[in-house]
């Protein structure tokens, strides 16, 4: 770069309106709900189903995150750990308070019941046929179940017989594997921006 192109360079730069100083939001900026006022707020029409996952930390993790979006209810399943328990408390932040939540030892009974109910169950999980989350397009008239496996295993063999879809997160890296809480957050959030309840 030559000289002039330099200094015609740094003249343009510098007219560009320098932003304030970045600060921090404070929790009454943030405009946080109650409690009795989340309760009231409507939810999206979307369930978290949670099958076998092992770790309290990735369980509070998702209650969290569903307290975020605004899911409607979180399932326990199996060997999913559940409240009250301090490793939980520990990720949830007391969303496990706010978030509606039920235990049912049976994700698979759970699947059909939910889909009685006219709930789409769709598997979070990479199969034959899975279709891209980028590419799943979102109906804003329909009761979505999302299932999550375990952090080994992922969805059992006999619970993916129950559903009607699978989603895959789309992944570019060697592992091809995400966490457990993180591929709930990145669903969820997906959801909450497509079902477009704010």
């Amino acid at each position: 770069m030559g000289f002039y192109t330099y200094k015609a360079t740094f003249a343009a730069a510098s007219k560009i309106p320098r932003r304030p100083p970045m600060k921090k939001l404070t929790a009454a900026e943030m405009h946080r709900k109650t409690l009795d006022e989340f309760r009231q707020t409507a939810k999206l029409p979307l369930v978290v189903v949670l099958e076998n996952v092992r770790s309290m930390n990735n369980v509070g993790s998702v209650f969290r995150t569903a307290d975020a979006f605004l899911i409607s209810k979180i399932y326990l399943c199996g060997i999913t750990p559940t409240p009250p328990h301090r490793e939980i408390t520990k990720t949830a932040l007391g969303a496990t308070e706010s978030v509606d939540w039920a235990y049912e030892n049976d994700a698979i009974t759970l699947a059909q019941n939910l889909k009685l109910q006219g709930y789409t169950c769709l598997g979070i999980e990479q199969t034959h046929g899975a279709i891209l989350f980028n590419n799943f397009e979102i109906q804003k008239d329909t009761q979505y179940a999302l299932f999550f496996g375990n952090e080994v295993d992922g969805i059992s063999e006999e619970l993916l017989t129950q559903m009607d879809g699978c989603i895959e997160i789309p992944q570019s890296g060697t592992k091809h594997s995400l966490n457990i809480s993180v591929a709930a957050g990145v669903v969820m959030y997906g959801f909450y921006e497509g079902l477009n309840i704010k």
